[in-house]
């Protein structure tokens, strides 16, 4: 700490009252104790408290402003510390290095306690105590909302990172997440597992034709339909461009393709786009299924539909293929 200075008596007891930790407090209960407090003053820019670096004051702001914030000093503040509030309590009661960069958004001039100070002052007065318990309290809540933003954003992140903008369904990364622990829960418990590909026949004449705003509504509706469908434990995403892949737990091949044909029979019959009268054909998608019952991997599964997809296509489109 640079220089502190002695606080001036006067200049104390003036300014009890409108510091948060000293509201109601009897200056002649922790008088003596106040004599040991100190004074500093900060510059704006100048750090007070970082991650990583020891602390065993709490500062109170007498004049000036301080920023709060996490991860870096460079950051947005997540939190300001006015007139009259403290900070680096919690540092103190947790007995642990700060969790964030606090520094001076101005010219700053702040009352220091040391933590053996802060102590003594506790057991001066009741109401020190009393608001010493509010500020860690009110500490607790902000940082459980921090918290709760935090979260909220990642999962936001999450959802954004793993969920398709056009359809809504999951997109190559969440497969690739998913799929493979189904995929190994069904051959730890001794059960079948399908895989569909799907593929919308000539989207790309579909596209030219009618246009790409034509061209999303029909995937849309598509991937509303294959959503109605499937079951809510089948693990349903849009794979990419017109193709969207499905897996199915314990389900074998025979049921499967079943479920093939009254999925392509569904799309068929009602994606025609009422919104539009010049898009009255329906969409034709065309479907390659493998099953296994035992050990596979996604990569193994996703070739073997892939090849009987094709098979599909080279067999007039419209059609379901093993």
């Amino acid at each position: 700490m640079a220089n502190p200075q002695p606080i001036n008596s006067d200049y104390r007891r003036s300014l009890l009252e409108a510091l948060e930790l000293f509201h109601g407090v009897n200056p002649d209960d922790v008088h003596d104790v106040l004599l040991r407090c100190e004074r500093r003053d900060i510059g704006p820019d100048e750090l007070l408290l970082s991650p990583g670096v020891h602390n065993e004051h709490i500062f109170i702001v007498l004049s000036g402003l301080l920023h709060v914030h996490v991860g870096s000093p460079d950051t947005d503040p997540i939190a300001v510390i006015d007139v009259g509030a403290c900070v680096g309590e919690m540092s103190i009661i947790e007995d642990r290095d700060p969790s964030a960069f606090v520094v001076a958004a101005e010219d700053t001039h702040l009352l220091v306690m040391h933590q053996s100070v802060l102590w003594e002052m506790v057991n001066a007065s009741h109401e020190f105590a009393k608001n010493l318990l509010v500020v860690l309290s009110e500490r607790v809540r902000s940082h459980n909302r921090v918290i709760a933003d935090s979260y909220g954003e990642l999962r936001r992140y999450e959802y954004n990172a793993t969920t398709d903008a056009l359809t809504g369904l999951g997109n190559r990364h969440a497969m690739e997440e998913a799929f493979p622990r189904e995929i190994r829960r069904c051959d730890q418990d001794d059960m079948p597992i399908a895989l569909i590909m799907i593929d919308v026949d000539n989207f790309k004449d579909f596209n030219d034709h009618f246009g790409h705003i034509a061209g999303d509504r029909a995937l849309r509706a598509v991937s509303e339909i294959l959503r109605c469908q499937f079951r809510p434990d089948d693990l349903l995403v849009r794979y990419g461009g017109d193709e969207f892949a499905v897996l199915l737990p314990q389900v074998g091949e025979e049921r499967a393709v079943t479920i093939a044909n009254r999925v392509r029979s569904a799309v068929c019959g009602e994606t025609e786009d009422s919104e539009d009268s010049l898009i009255q054909i329906p969409i034709r998608i065309s479907m390659g299924v493998a099953a296994v019952n035992g050990s596979a991997t996604l990569d193994s599964l996703i070739r073997s539909a892939d090849a009987a997809l094709y098979r599909a296509k080279r067999s007039g489109r419209n059609t379901v293929s093993t």
